[in-house]
């Protein structure tokens, strides 16, 4: 962001006012910088919410009825429960002490106004900084008009031509020096910046855009073609106001100096929502006028006139338009008869986004395909709500929701899926493939959401069309979510039986990679082997299910098949074996960012630390689990077969330590950041401050021979090799080997190779 200018006056105002009201709202013209002085005072007021400070933007969001769940995505909280996304939001920020912005709310002001009046009305920690053209209108509000900056009045003498002293032409000189470093302003040049802030009303969009211009023109030019265009528009809108008029004027004249394929490209750019690469631009903008290989000259020459910014994002750059810019372009492209070309356009590169996502989402590059869906959702939701508003438009929403359906669960986003999956099944009911797809995948969303009435009926309606179309993958789908219903509900009998029945399903089709049925199938028959206590079983599923993971080289299922093992040892009561598992899955969360793996892996070692007789570390435990739990929306600890283990491990830990000792740990635990609870869960350092407890067991101590063995596994030398090395027989060799997976609790030889360099390097 560039720097901030002036604004001292509503700086002061701004965080007295934070102070005395839970809703503050700074209203003005589009342009006059309502975002950058709300972003300011948040970033001043950052220390005062100790729960943080949040920023929505709400510009890119069309649908009202996706409001609560944007919010909640922006504060971390996952969308998997079936209740309303505005009920979870209400229930997370009960507690909490924060602030957030909600940026452009005039087209969403009704949403927002029920939105706010139900935070502010559940949550007292909260309060809600807004930027909108007009008031939320709800009790309690005080609205700030967000005046433009301070320039010389009309009749003010200018003998000095003293620039510092207005906030208008300090920035148009910051920009300038900006725009051209070597610019010299001369007396009369400061006249003309004098006048030109006055002509621009202060406006500090408009006066930024006219800054640009001195790469080519002289103040004194910029002026004049600036009065020119004002006399031009005197023929247009007069109901509007003077500002308004003083705004559109400046971008009319931005307009007006851009070259005719600048100006078009401006157009069919604002159909982007929330930013765009340049491979999006080239695919969904060029045209015959326009080739591909002209729309990066055309963008770079946008972004020297200030019509579009460039981000960095990562290894990548994006761009986007202001909001103001991005309006006046819809405006453009309307005019140019273009609009419903643009949208199937872009409508199809992003579907094809997905499709190609589906594709990859069973192999080593599927996180950098999720990390793309998630920074292109603004853009995917736009894409859907024009599938929605068109004819035949359903197989679409179809086929782009359901086409890499993880991601959903991934990122927490399952209501949202859902919603989008009901309103197509809602307004086409055809019996074909899609809709049984369709069908299992809102039918898997629900069961994460805990909604088994709604998932089952989902599903039964998903087997009878599947079964009329013989549509063996629709079916195999539907049994797997049957037997997980049936896990969930703490049948584990008929759990193992459906979803072994799936898996012969799964294998008799020859399921390609992207289907993920063997691999969670697998993953569930685990659990609901362990869960049972049918634990050699249970180590098959999940060694067969981890085996896949790494054929592929899947990151997202391999550290949820390394917990199921881990939970399977922990059920033989093995205890540093199963540690060792689980905190291995847990290290990989760092990068993956998976939160229910995360919170799974968390309870579970309080479960471990309980067993091994370390209470109050128990109880932080489960109270850092539930606060991610919390976060996901989710009751799975009141649910089987978590609620087996979690119910009893509570119980145990109240008994040892007391209600009031317990109830402190538990607190201590829930307090944690995310990654100070990975932290502490993993013994990296201590998190929180509380007296020693009893050390954590270590596995079983390797001989000489052992250490000899490992190391020669972390040179990558096979039985064979280890055994003529240290002429031995195979079958020794493989012993050892065999030895060393069980003392140290691990299940690959990947695992003691990594074990063993670490090791070594201490």
């Amino acid at each position: 962001m560039t720097s901030f200018v002036g604004r001292r006056r509503e700086l002061s105002e701004a965080r007295r006012l934070l102070g005395r009201t839970r809703l503050l709202t700074f209203t003005g013209v589009g342009g006059v910088g309502k975002t950058r002085l709300a972003l300011r005072v948040a970033r001043d007021a950052r220390r005062t919410f100790e729960d943080g400070v949040w920023l929505v933007e709400l510009a890119p969001l069309q649908d009202e009825e996706l409001l609560p769940q944007t919010v909640a995505s922006t504060l971390g909280l996952a969308d998997r429960s079936a209740r309303s996304a505005l009920d979870c939001l209400a229930d997370f920020v009960a507690d909490k002490r924060l602030l957030i912005v909600l940026d452009n709310c005039e087209h969403l002001l009704d949403a927002c106004a029920l939105l706010a009046g139900r935070l502010l009305g559940t949550a007292d920690g909260v309060r809600i900084l807004a930027t909108s053209r007009q008031p939320l209108g709800i009790g309690g509000e005080i609205v700030f008009e967000v005046a433009p900056l301070s320039v010389p009045a009309p009749d003010q003498p200018m003998p000095s031509y003293n620039l510092d002293e207005f906030e208008a032409t300090r920035l148009f000189m910051e920009r300038s020096a900006e725009a051209v470093p070597e610019l010299v302003v001369t007396d009369g040049a400061r006249r003309a910046v004098m006048r030109l802030c006055q002509r621009l009303d202060g406006i500090p969009l408009a006066i930024e855009l006219a800054a640009v211009r001195l790469r080519s023109l002289s103040p004194e030019q910029i002026l004049k073609r600036l009065d020119d265009r004002f006399r031009l528009l005197t023929g247009g809108d007069r109901t509007a106001s003077r500002r308004q008029q003083t705004l559109r004027a400046a971008i009319d004249w931005s307009h007006d100096l851009c070259s005719p394929g600048e100006r078009t490209l401006w157009g069919r750019l604002s159909i982007f929502a929330g930013g765009f690469d340049l491979q999006a631009a080239e695919d969904v903008c060029s045209s015959d006028a326009i080739p591909p290989e002209d729309i990066y000259d055309l963008v770079a020459g946008l972004i020297d006139k200030s019509i579009v910014v460039r981000e960095d994002h990562g290894g990548g750059v994006r761009y986007r338009l202001l909001e103001t810019i991005r309006q006046y372009g819809r405006t453009l492209l309307a005019e140019s008869g273009e609009e419903e070309l643009l949208r199937r356009r872009h409508r199809d590169h992003y579907q094809q986004m997905v499709m190609r996502s589906e594709e990859a989402s069973c192999g080593p590059h599927q996180l950098r395909h999720y990390e793309l869906l998630h920074l292109e959702h603004a853009n995917v939701r736009a894409a859907l709500d024009f599938c929605l508003t068109e004819p035949n438009g359903v197989p679409a929403v179809l086929r782009i929701v359901t086409a890499n359906w993880p991601y959903w669960i991934f990122y927490g986003i399952l209501g949202e899926g859902r919603r989008w999956l009901t309103l197509a099944l809602e307004q086409d009911q055809a019996p074909t493939a899609e809709r049984a797809k369709a069908m299992w995948v809102a039918g898997r969303f629900a069961l994460h959401q805990s909604d088994l009435a709604g998932g089952l009926a989902l599903l039964r309606e998903c087997t009878a069309l599947a079964n009329r179309l013989g549509d063996a993958s629709a079916e195999a789908h539907a049994t797997e979510l049957f037997g997980m219903a049936a896990l969930l509900q703490g049948d584990y009998s008929r759990a193992i039986a459906l979803q072994e029945d799936a898996l012969n399903r799964y294998r008799a089709i020859s399921e390609p990679p992207g289907g993920w049925g063997a691999e969670v199938t697998l993953y569930l028959l685990s659990l609901a082997a362990a869960a049972s206590g049918d634990l050699d079983r249970a180590a098959a599923f999940g060694e067969e299910c981890l085996t896949i993971c790494e054929l592929h080289g899947t990151d997202l299922y391999r550290p949820v098949a390394l917990w199921a093992l881990g939970f399977e040892r922990y059920r033989r009561g093995e205890l540093p074996q199963a540690a060792a598992l689980i905190e291995e899955s847990l290290r990989l969360q760092r990068s993956i960012h998976d939160l229910w793996n995360t919170a799974q892996c968390i309870e579970s070692l309080a479960w471990l630390a309980a067993a091994d007789g370390r209470h109050q570390r128990s109880a932080r435990l489960l109270g850092a689990a539930h606060t991610i739990w919390r976060s996901l929306g989710s009751s799975m600890p009141d649910i089987p077969p978590f609620a087996d283990f979690h119910a009893p491990c509570e119980r145990r830990l109240r008994g040892m330590l007391g209600d009031e000792a317990f109830t402190t740990a538990l607190e201590q635990g829930a307090d944690l950041t995310l990654d100070q609870a990975i932290t502490y869960a993993l013994n990296e350092k201590t998190a929180v401050s509380a007296r020693p407890e009893q050390a954590p067991r270590t596995p079983t101590a390797l001989t000489p021979r052992e250490h000899q063995v490992a190391e020669l596994v972390a040179q990558g030398l096979t039985n064979k090799d280890i055994a003529a090395t240290l002429v031995i027989a195979q079958r020794t060799a493989e012993g050892h080997v065999e030895h060393i997976l069980e003392k140290l609790g691990f299940t690959s030889r990947a695992q003691i190779a990594s074990w063993a360099t670490s090791h070594n390097a201490h």
